[in-house]
């Protein structure tokens, strides 16, 4: 019986390594959107919409791809600033968006600090989410992100995120938006979002013109955001899991 007691209480300890439970207790329906690769529409479509229906989200800023170069199709720190000001959050998609894994460490870091001072420079608060270039995770990043205080990161997968027994800073994803994406395939996400868990969306430009493999088509967009709104979700930006997960140290 001893054994027994204390297996369980280890399987019980082990099972919560990560999250305990703060004062709001995770609700049905939660959802978190996420969106990456500073793409223009971002600005001139996704944000209007959001606030239309009053719900946050997280834009993971990079200056990779040809964000320096081309302003027709890559939002500028100015709209990003702006988004802050709407109260969108801004997290970090490093400066390059070079696979983590492929890093040193020294130059990972580099990156991560270098979206780090841009938004400070812009009057953008230090970013808290992360996520990770191409979805690929390393220990090395996982440990540099935590030395940097960030709370959340955002990886791949297709499954819900459970604050019970996923590493928040290897955050898995319900939903990844590409061309052939549907709305049936999004109800699903969202029907993960029970029972404790949290359906986190990956949405990359909508429209995406420069990378045609993760577009979203702006009328499958609007239909996604309808259905949130029908079945009354409760979406927030990244940064507000906070409000129902305490991270441990």
């Amino acid at each position: 019986m001893k054994k027994f007691l204390s297996t369980t209480i280890l399987s019980l300890s082990l099972a919560t390594t990560w999250y305990s439970s703060a004062a709001q207790p995770v609700p049905d329906k939660l959802i978190v959107l996420t969106f990456d690769d500073s793409v223009a529409s971002h600005a001139t479509f996704v944000a209007p919409l959001l606030k239309k229906h009053g719900f946050g989200a997280t834009f993971f800023i990079t200056e990779g791809f040809e964000f320096l170069v081309d302003k027709q199709n890559y939002m500028t720190w100015e709209q990003i600033q702006a988004l802050h000001a709407d109260g969108f959050e801004i997290g970090n998609h490093t400066r390059k968006h070079a696979g983590v894994a492929k890093q040193k460490p020294e130059q990972l870091s580099s990156d991560v600090e270098f979206i780090e001072q841009q938004c400070v420079k812009f009057g953008i608060p230090k970013p808290v989410s992360f996520c990770y270039p191409g979805y690929a995770t390393s220990e090395a990043a996982v440990k540099l992100l935590r030395e940097h205080g960030y709370q959340f990161a955002r990886a791949g997968g297709s499954k819900a995120f459970d604050p019970k027994t996923d590493d928040p800073l290897t955050m898995p994803q319900a939903f990844d938006g590409k061309p052939d994406s549907n709305l049936e395939q999004f109800k699903a996400a969202v029907a993960q979002a029970r029972d404790g868990k949290v359906a986190v969306m990956t949405f990359h430009g909508v429209p995406d013109i420069k990378h045609p493999w993760v577009n979203t088509d702006p009328a499958k967009f609007e239909a996604y955001m309808q259905y949130l709104k029908d079945e009354g979700c409760t979406v927030i930006a990244m940064r507000d899991l906070a409000k129902y997960v305490t991270a441990r140290k």
